[in-house]
């Protein structure tokens, strides 16, 4: 399996169908995550606001993040300045247990590092426990909530310290 940048030359379609897939247990369960969804216009959209990955089973996308940093949020917005983020991270359902979503949070946190941000802050619903528990396992923490208006729910707002490196 092949993780890099997603280019020109890579379907749009495809990848919006990753996330309706990637999203649709959240769908299925009442919370309509804007990625279970989105159009591919969205998609690309969204897209353009960051770098996104992807990660490749021969030609087919099966996993993806989008990470940007430092990202600029909404007035009000419980997160410091100067912070990276990430969004619409997903597994192919069929890859998940294999270890790709730490692989493109790792990654993710590493680009964002790389472009000059110490702090990482996400977002997810708050009724996702899963993701929430899963997300405070790699080391985040809560430090607020916001009522985004694709969305049927209240996102729990989470950050994470990035390690800094000194020159040797």
């Amino acid at each position: 399996m092949q993780v890099r940048r997603f280019h020109d030359g890579d379907s749009v379609e495809q990848l919006t169908r990753l996330l309706h897939s990637a999203y649709a247990d959240h769908a299925a369960a009442g919370r309509v995550f804007f990625a279970s969804y989105q159009s591919p216009l969205d998609t690309l959209h969204r897209l353009s606001e960051g770098e996104c990955w992807v990660a490749m089973n021969g030609n087919a996308p099966v996993g993806t993040v989008t990470v940007s940093a430092p990202h600029t949020t909404p007035a009000g917005y419980p997160a410091p300045a100067g912070g990276g983020s990430f969004w619409q991270l997903a597994v192919e359902p069929s890859q998940r247990g294999t270890g790709l979503g730490l692989r493109l949070l790792e990654l993710a946190e590493s680009r964002i590092a790389a472009l000059g941000s110490t702090q990482v802050v996400i977002d997810t619903s708050s009724q996702a426990t899963d993701l929430v528990d899963w997300y405070r396992r790699h080391g985040y923490v809560p430090i607020g909530t916001w009522r985004w208006d694709v969305t049927n729910y209240d996102s729990v707002v989470l950050m994470k310290n990035l390690p800094t490196t000194t020159p040797s």
